[in-house]
């Protein structure tokens, strides 16, 4: 974590053309209430901002096929977006919108001072024209056929099957989305940021952490494919970005610039400034000064969005920022992955998403174990997947299973030999345990453990690992159950009693504990586990550092000798297979991508024919395309004891920047062949979808290159 004096924590600003799904949770907005969550109970300064992306094009055009108004769309889906954050406690400080007054106006203070200063280029440049609509087209109101891996429903701005980023004279078969009918390209002005102008400075903050020569951020603690893909533009290049749109929905450009008339400013310009006028809101609403948040250098910038936004965040955003002049820029933008579903990429278009308000509304008193879940299988570095069978799972063998089960147990037994009274205990009492350190009383000793433990799950958040930080949540957990199995309270009871009250006391310092680390990660748990510890309720007001404290200290408890508890009750329940299988049945009937027939297993082969395959582990080196063949990449592969050519046909699927550095699992004895010239020595083993779609076969990070694979 960035050690600063105050911090401001965005997540991506969902587009308000539809319905929240469970991959906007993953990927932006609980990875970043956890975090927030944490700092408030470091006590540090903090303030977490979010809103409605309400312009561009999509929205548009989503009002033009339900014959409503842009107004009406994104009234709709900010509500409903409110809605869904604070069932599922996300806890923005501010969850702003776009189209208020305060946004529109900063946004045109943003554009007017750059422009005043020279930043943009004015450039003539022919786009797409739909002669029947009358009006030239947006990104967004262009579809065609991807030049990358010929997906036919591609926008103009980007594919969103292969995520490629695109512009709209490289689709083929380009239609409007207005009309239907090919549009034709006609000349247009607008405003550039010469985003090759910042190449220097951009790559000095993404690579050393760097800003005019003086130290911002440790580059190490950013995520490899964060870095990788910033590297990637750069690397190739970065062009002049339009700043301005012919749209008649959006910010203005301002008046008082020559030729404005009918210009829009582009969404990339308009919505993340939406941060800074949500900050400004925030403190009129809480007679609070909103720059010191963005202009003081003392303050941590964080930024939590998906991988499609990465590029926009970390280079374009940046940019206009350090080309106001006046602000700071982010020290850290930790973006997620994105989440599969049963199988398959969640598509919006095609129905194939769980939807965060029917989830509430189908299983309304699950939300924690929602976040669990999400949490558990965050795509943190690469992509995941959810399963409504992983989902139950997690469920009933670790919340019901672990969590519930000791603490239940803990309260109980507390209840059964105490009254529920928290017991005083013989501070020398020496009885070997689970943890026994030399010259150290049990108690003591599983303090230290506990106090061990939380310090590891408490570092994991600061260095956004989360996943992490949950197992280590958990795993406090098992501690408190092992210490239960190992000393058995139940049966030495009568003739130990000493040893059961430490036991006992024990038990309820590590739930009391765990009332306390949960809050980041289930809030709601938190609350039901105060209620019955009958503690006062976490305010995220500076708790965990009060706890971290008072476990080093060794001196207090968490939960004081005498304290009343209140009655034992579980605090989740199991989730059983007919609820499951309902919400499974429910995906596949309302998706139209659902009954998509399966690849049919081939003729049966025998064992023998197995072992004469030689599969292995490799690391892609390098990559390029074949000189001769635009579906083709030639790969230099290594497998540990040799280096190897080999021609693969992947080139529709994955760009060569991409796949460097990929585990594959390679054919190493299949006989060399020429392929377009160049002789290929193996063959990469790759999965493939119904769609066609391509994907890696890769074994777990750490395995050695040339391991074989059996």
């Amino acid at each position: 974590m960035h050690q600063a004096k105050r911090y401001l924590v965005t997540s991506a600003l969902p587009y308000a053309n539809g319905p929240l799904h469970i991959g906007h949770l993953a990927g932006a907005y609980i990875s970043a209430d956890i975090y927030v969550r944490f700092l408030r109970l470091s006590g540090k300064d903090v303030v977490y901002i979010g809103g409605s992306d309400e312009h561009g094009a999509a929205i548009t055009i989503k009002a033009l096929k339900e014959n409503t108004t842009p107004r009406a769309i994104i009234d709709q889906y900010h509500e409903e977006f409110k809605d869904a954050f604070t069932k599922m406690r996300v806890s923005f400080d501010m969850y702003h919108r776009t189209s208020e007054a305060i946004h529109h106006s900063t946004s045109q203070e943003f554009f007017k001072t750059l422009y005043e200063k020279g930043e943009f280029q004015e450039k003539e440049s022919e786009q797409y024209y739909d002669e029947e609509a009358k009006q030239f087209l947006a990104d967004r109101y262009i579809k065609g056929t991807c030049p990358k891996c010929s997906y036919e429903e591609a926008y103009g701005d980007q594919c969103e099957n292969c995520g490629s980023s695109l512009s709209p004279t490289e689709l083929i078969n380009v239609k409007s989305t207005l009309s239907g009918n090919e549009p034709v390209l006609r000349k247009t002005t607008h405003w550039y940021l010469a985003l090759d102008k910042y190449e220097e400075w951009l790559k000095s903050y993404i690579e050393d952490g760097t800003l005019d020569g003086e130290y911002h951020h440790d580059p190490e603690s950013w995520k490899n494919h964060v870095v990788g893909q910033c590297k990637s533009w750069l690397d190739g290049g970065l062009q002049p970005r339009s700043m301005t749109r012919d749209l008649n929905w959006g910010v203005d450009v301002p008046k008082e610039i020559p030729g404005s008339e009918g210009k829009k400013l582009y969404v990339w310009m308009d919505a993340p400034i939406g941060y800074i006028s949500a900050t400004k809101q925030w403190a009129l609403d809480n007679d609070k000064d909103w720059e010191p948040y963005w202009k003081d250098k003392d303050t941590a910038l964080v930024h939590f969005i998906g991988k499609d936004n990465i590029v926009f965040h970390c280079l374009t955003f940046p940019a206009i920022l350090k080309a106001h002049g006046d602000y700071i820029l982010p020290v850290n933008v930790p973006a997620n992955q994105f989440l599969n579903l049963e199988g398959k990429k969640i598509s919006t278009s095609k129905n194939w998403a769980v939807w965060v308000n029917e989830y509430l509304e189908d299983i309304p008193n699950k939300v924690d174990e929602l976040r669990y879940h999400m949490i558990k299988i965050m795509p943190e570095q690469r992509d995941s997947e959810f399963t409504w069978k992983g989902y139950q799972d997690s469920v009933n063998n670790e919340l019901v299973n672990n969590l519930a089960n000791f603490t239940n147990r803990v309260m109980v037994l507390a209840h059964k030999y105490y009254d529920g009274v928290v017991p005083a205990f013989d501070e020398n009492q020496g009885i070997a345990s689970c943890n026994d350190q030399d010259e150290l009383s049990f108690h003591d000793s599983e303090i230290i453990t506990l106090f061990d433990a939380l310090s590891e799950l408490g570092q994991h958040i600061r260095d956004f690992d989360f996943r992490a930080a949950l197992k280590m949540l958990m795993q406090v957990s098992s501690q408190g159950n092992q210490l239960l199995q190992f000393n058995e309270p139940w049966k030495v009871v009568k003739t130990d009693p000493e040893l059961v009250k430490v036991v006992i006391n024990l038990g309820l310092q590590y739930v009391a504990a765990l009332s306390i680390g949960i809050r980041p990660f289930m809030p709601d748990t938190s609350d039901t586990l105060r209620e019955l510890l009958g503690l006062p309720q976490i305010k995220e007001e500076g708790e965990w550092d009060d706890m971290m404290n008072t476990l080093a200290e060794g001196e207090s408890l968490l939960i004081s000798e005498g304290h009343q508890i209140n009655p034992a009750k579980h605090i989740f329940s199991r989730i059983d297979d007919e609820l499951i299988q309902k919400q499974v049945d429910k995906l596949f009937a309302t998706s139209s991508d659902a009954a998509a027939p399966a690849v049919s297993i081939k003729k049966t082969v025998q064992f023998d024919d197995f072992t004469k395959l030689d599969i292995r582990t490799a690391t892609i080196l390098e990559a390029e395309k074949h000189p001769n063949a635009d579906k083709l990449l030639k790969l230099t592969l290594d497998l540990g004891f040799e280096k190897r050519t080999v021609v693969s046909g992947i080139a529709e699927h994955y760009s060569p920047t991409e796949v460097v550095g990929k585990k594959v699992s390679l054919l190493a004895n299949l006989a060399p062949r020429k392929i377009r010239g160049i002789e290929s020595n193996g063959m990469i083993l790759m999965a493939e979808d119904e769609s066609g779609k391509l994907a890696f076969i890769s074994p777990e990070n750490g395995m050695v290159d040339g391991a074989v694979v059996r």
